[in-house]
């Protein structure tokens, strides 16, 4: 017992356990080949993300290395990839840009303590076994909210697709705003580049798309600048580009932890770790399905904390679940989360290659970059999805939409998980109940919804399906008081409850004020199939002291059988409904 017990706590603290003894020669190639691809892959788009964020352009190759091994080694997925995302970036720029300027010391001090708060928080979720929270957050909360930020990623670009100086941040009105203010000052060379950069990347993404199209993009617009200033002088395009990289291994940060600070970025932390989590678990889930793997979304909690945690002492900023390269993870053929591992690794020897020549990237370049990366943003075909299925999906998009582009991020993320919640409580609140009656057409005279079947005149049966508890009992006591209003006659009413799997005391007591009023119409209340755990409930807070035990059955048989003889004899005799074969007996 106790080696048992040694042996599930190991699993729980180091889960690579489960899987490294299935490393072999054959698995480590295929990680290895994956890796190559992921390192390759990371590179233009953690540069992206990064300038997306408002962080030094190297920060995001810091968050796709140290951030994307400890989340492999601790998570539950075998292809899950973390690093800097798009959604994360722009959330963390619109977060801390109002406390420092994008780019200074003091951002980026504050983006590492945001990551190590975004971790501490998703660890601590981890632990209490909160892996199901995600559940609750609509899918239409992503979609809306990526929708939104990518209009927003593309409008703060347009200054360096246009070559036009504008000022840093604002809303999306403000940015257009000022963008129409000047149009007259577009600079030709700029916009080429960009223009170049954006239908290159375009081209290698439909005719060759085993290459990476970001890659081939940044070439092209390095290219085509390099060309524009041979030819007509530097001074003359004022073509500006990102800078050198520093060639050199992640360095080792401090997030500042005063109370202050804390207190400052709270609502946001809380926000990023939201979205961040539901966004991991998402695309783990979404890979698992295809590749027959199992997620644990507790486990991915404890992984995404660590790696944040870890991340933000080596210079990474908040890191989540990529759906891009996870999904190359997978098609690439990564067996074991040792691929995710090798390709943070060799993320490492590929930045101490190619730093120094980003110095020949420029700004346009990016920006017809990150204009792709926003178009890719937008799921049109969910967003159709969402339009034709439900009208309370698509509330909660539109409102998700809505406050990406004119409220502050981290609210539009909160706005959209709060109308989830309310439309999800609204509509749990609102239990199901319909009339049964017996169907001779069936078997059995098995009970029917039917509006047309004939209702005893001195019986109504309903059905209920859902939970009866406190914001739910308010529209069950309507719908009883409705039912014997339109029906004074029907004295008996008779519950069929395998629909209810949950009463909480509110509940019971709503059941037994009903046992009351039905017995001072002269009537009785009953219950048919009564599970053991709603039997125990009604027990516990004591609504079987108004409830008669005897009135509860197992069976339809048995409730009809026994409540036929509770009837009106005189009322029966005259009745045309005959709707019960006991209704045959009247004159016994």
């Amino acid at each position: 017992m106790t080696q048992d017990f040694a042996h599930g706590l190991a699993l729980r603290l180091f889960p690579f356990l489960r899987w490294w003894p299935q490393v072999d020669s054959t698995t480590l190639r295929s990680d290895l080949l994956a890796a190559l691809t992921g390192a390759v892959v990371v590179l233009p788009q953690g540069v992206a993300f990064a300038s997306i964020a408002g962080m030094p352009l190297e920060y995001g190759l810091y968050a796709g290395m140290v951030p994307a091994i400890i989340a492999a080694l601790f998570g539950s997925s075998r292809h899950l990839v973390s690093g800097p995302t798009t959604a994360a970036s722009i959330v963390l720029f619109s977060a801390l840009s109002v406390y420092a300027e994008p780019g200074s010391a003091d951002y980026v001090t504050l983006a590492l303590t945001m990551t190590l708060m975004v971790g501490v928080l998703e660890l601590v979720l981890g632990l209490v076994r909160m892996g199901a929270l995600v559940n609750f957050i609509s899918h239409s909360v992503i979609v809306g909210f990526t929708a939104g930020a990518a209009i927003l990623i593309a409008a703060k670009q347009l200054k360096n697709f246009f070559g036009v100086e504008m000022p840093r941040g604002g809303h999306l009105h403000e940015i257009l705003y000022h963008f129409w203010q000047q149009i007259p000052s577009i600079n030709p060379y700029v916009l080429s580049v960009a223009v170049i950069t954006l239908l290159s990347g375009l081209a290698v993404k439909r005719w060759f798309p085993r290459f990476p199209y970001m890659i081939a993009a940044m070439l092209a617009g390095g290219l085509t600048a390099a060309w524009l200033n041979q030819l007509f002088g530097a001074d003359v395009t004022a073509i500006k580009t990102v800078g050198a990289l520093p060639q050199s291994l992640p360095p080792l940060s401090s997030p500042d932890l005063s109370f202050q600070t804390i207190r400052d970025l709270a609502p946001s932390a809380l926000a990023v770790t939201l979205f961040a989590l539901t966004e991991a678990v998402s695309i783990g889930r979404s890979i698992a399905a295809r590749s027959g793997d199992r997620i644990d979304g507790n486990q991915e909690f404890i992984g995404q904390g660590l790696s944040n945690i870890v991340g933000s002492f080596f210079s990474g900023y908040v890191a989540t679940g990529s759906f891009n390269r996870s999904g190359l993870n997978y098609q690439s053929g990564a067996k074991t989360p040792l691929a995710a591992v090798f390709a943070g690794l060799l993320l490492v020897v590929i930045v101490l290659l190619v730093a120094p020549y980003a110095d020949w990237l420029p700004n346009a370049a990016m920006a017809g970059i990150l204009f792709m990366v926003a178009w890719g943003l937008i799921d049109f075909k969910e967003i159709r999805h969402i339009l034709k299925g439900s009208r309370r999906e698509t509330a909660v998009m539109v409102v998700t939409f809505l406050g990406a582009l004119f409220l502050e991020l981290e609210l539009a993320i909160f706005a959209g998980i709060l109308l989830s919640l309310v439309l999800y409580l609204e509509r749990v609140s609102r239990p199901r109940i319909v009339s049964r009656a017996p169907n001779p057409m069936l078997y059995k005279n098995a009970f029917s919804s039917d509006p047309g079947l004939p209702q005893c005149p001195q019986l109504k049966i309903l059905r209920i399906d859902g939970s009866l508890f406190f914001g739910s009992i308010n529209h069950v006591q309507d719908e009883f008081e409705r039912i014997r209003e339109q029906s004074p006659a029907q004295t008996h009413l008779a519950i069929v409850a395998n629909g209810i799997n949950f009463v909480d005391i509110s509940g019971a007591q709503a059941l037994a004020d009903e046992a009351r009023k039905r017995k001072g119409m002269g009537g009785e209340f009953y219950m048919i199939h009564v599970k053991q755990g709603l039997w125990d409930a009604l027990e516990r807070f004591g609504a079987l002291d108004v409830i008669n035990p005897n009135h509860i059955f197992q069976s339809k048989t048995d409730s009809i059988r026994a409540i036929y003889q509770k009837l009106n004899r005189e009322i029966c005799r005259g009745c045309d409904k005959r709707i019960f074969r006991e209704c045959n007996d009247v004159s016994k």
